[in-house]
């Protein structure tokens, strides 16, 4: 895959990800919707979004939608983004969690949101998964 370059109306040189050494990174919309799997292959979920500090740039967390039936009923459960690894055999996520432990984490309803602006809730997401072996 190549991406060509414009300035202003003119088109620039074609570059490649060979050519950038950058051919790990993907596009936010290319991660929404990637399946999400335990180490056992059981798909656990897919990922909606993903939070990004808005100050360093980092990604924290992936919000991941999980459980109901054709999208009614899903609940979403932010991950720590460092708590994924991508499988390229897979084409997707695996996160070392099982899905009784994915039950219990911190989770929202899809008709509510929660505060992200409050530090409490990062906290509580990060002590769930800090207390677990492998995170």
């Amino acid at each position: 895959m190549s991406a060509s370059m414009t300035n202003g109306s003119t088109t620039n040189t074609t570059i490649s990800p060979e050519m950038t050494g950058r051919h790990d990174l993907i596009s936010s919309d290319q991660v929404e919707g990637t399946s999400v799997y335990s180490p056992a292959g059981e798909k656990l979920g897919t990922v909606k979004y993903f939070m990004v500090d808005k100050t360093s740039g980092d990604v924290a967390y992936v919000v991941m939608s999980f459980g109901g039936f054709l999208g009614m009923g899903n609940s979403y459960h932010p991950l720590p983004w460092k708590a994924l690894h991508y499988d390229r055999e897979r084409g997707g996520y695996i996160v070392s969690l099982t899905r009784e432990q994915l039950e219990a984490a911190p989770a929202y309803a899809e008709d509510m949101s929660p505060d992200w602006t409050n530090s409490r809730y990062g906290s509580q997401v990060d002590t769930y998964y800090g207390g677990l072996p492998g995170m």
